[in-house]
């Protein structure tokens, strides 16, 4: 008979951010004490990913390996076989990694490599919800070149206006949008050419295709939510997102993320049946899970994207404006233990990214002493420091800087967040570019 073996490993897959490494120490914690025994804490990391030690180095052991190569992610997790209670991965852009390591973890309650690949591939996604129920999705085709043929197809199938975007790559990243049939040539010519190279340089999954789809015209808002082996989701309550397009960039980024919403509880209930159909059509399980949405003012919510990862900031967002821990849930659904979720109002919270309305190298941000000062400041992080490249999220740009605010008012909040507004300017050298 084999040695029982205790489950006491959990294995993270994350960037070295701060911010995670301290989220998910605390979560460790909070399920150590729920489990009455220590946990040991595996941080998994790919060779090839720029790792600050220091951040993980107190309370994980770190397991550097080609996670490429399962001849090396067998023989690393090997000794945790039986050992392991949880595995998480907390970025987008290690799914690809997560979905490696997913076989070498065959006792451990995880989804499944399949549906990881329906989710970060927007053009299988697109497919699993038409196939589930096409009510859930906007029009959308494929377009591989610029001919006539393919742009009568792109206005038969979707119309205008419509949004093209890469099937495989993350956040805003050669998302354009078109009203008209001059823009879509220009644009869909400068995406088919840039594609393989983005794909290449910002980590795209699968196969690099261009998605065509039609532009949804409504409010944008986002849902987290938590899926166990049997497919029950439990949402947490929503999010309301601005983007670039809605304060003058011609870009999708998501700039400004507030809870909570205004929004009746019927409609909110709608958001969660949509959103719940979109994980079943893509046989989501064991997972924390991010839906996008936008509400339209004729055919109701329909669904932009879904992720198998928790959305952005919302570990501060649901922590500071109804008191519950996002990221110990996430261990919590992945041990097969209900989630802990409040809904009880504690106050309001925004979180913004803000970039340079034009590209360059950044030379100066000006109003941090001013942000720092508001009385609804609770944290910043800036991302860029001078001489740094500043360029639009659709070119593959990061945010300058990120903030949050909290407020027990809203009134309260809005005037801070205007405030912000006014006080910020972020001065950028233009970068002359050369001449084909």
């Amino acid at each position: 008979m084999e040695k029982q073996f205790s489950r006491d490993t959990v294995i993270v897959l994350a960037t070295d951010s701060k911010d995670v490494g301290d989220s998910l120490s605390i979560a460790i914690d909070k399920l150590e004490k729920k489990l009455r025994r220590p946990l040991q804490r595996v941080w998994l990391i790919d060779k090839s990913q720029k790792a600050n030690k220091s951040v993980f180095q107190k309370d994980f052991t770190k397991i550097e390996i080609n996670l490429k190569s399962p001849k090396q992610i067998h023989e690393a997790l090997l000794p945790y076989l039986h050992r392991v209670i949880a595995i998480t991965c907390r970025s987008e852009d290690l799914l690809e990694n997560f979905k490696r390591v997913i076989p070498h973890v065959p006792y451990t309650l995880t989804p499944t490599e399949t549906s990881i690949n329906w989710s970060t591939d927007k053009l299988l996604m697109r497919r699993r919800f038409t196939e589930y129920d096409k009510k859930i999705t906007p029009a959308y085709t494929i377009a591989t070149d610029i001919s006539d043929k393919t742009i009568s197809k792109i206005k038969r199938k979707v119309g205008f206006p419509l949004v093209i975007k890469p099937s495989g790559l993350a956040a805003s990243v050669l998302v354009s949008i078109c009203y008209h049939e001059e823009e879509l040539v220009s644009n869909l010519k400068r995406t088919l050419r840039q594609v393989k190279a983005a794909h290449k340089s910002y980590a795209g999954r699968g196969e690099p295709k261009v998605l065509i789809e039609q532009f949804l015209e409504g409010t944008m808002y986002s849902i987290d939510g938590y899926v166990d082996n049997t497919g029950r989701v439990d949402f947490v309550p929503p999010v309301h997102i601005k983007t670039g397009r809605a304060i003058g960039f011609d870009d999708f980024f998501g700039y400004k993320q507030m809870t909570p919403v205004k929004l009746l509880a019927r409609k909110i209930k709608d958001m969660e049946q949509v959103a719940a159909k979109g994980v079943h059509a893509l046989g989501l399980r064991n997972t924390i899970v991010h839906v996008e949405v936008i509400k339209t003012e004729l055919t109701g919510f329909k669904i932009v994207e879904i992720a198998c990862r928790m959305g952005g900031f919302r570990q501060n967002l649901y922590q500071l404006s109804y008191g519950f821990d996002h990221a110990y849930n996430d261990l919590l659904v992945r041990t097969g233990r209900k989630p802990i979720i409040k809904k009880k109002r504690q106050g309001y919270t925004a979180s913004m990214k803000f970039f340079s309305n034009k590209e360059g190298r950044l030379e100066k941000i000006n109003g941090m002493n001013k942000a720092r000062a508001l009385t609804s400041f609770y944290n910043l992080k800036i991302n860029k420091t001078k001489g740094d490249m500043c360029k639009f999220a659709k070119n593959g740009g990061k945010s300058v800087f990120n903030i949050t605010l909290h407020n027990k008012s809203r009134s309260d909040l809005l005037a801070d967040i205007r405030r912000l507004e006014q006080a910020v300017k972020i001065e950028v050298t233009p970068v002359k570019t050369k001449k084909a």
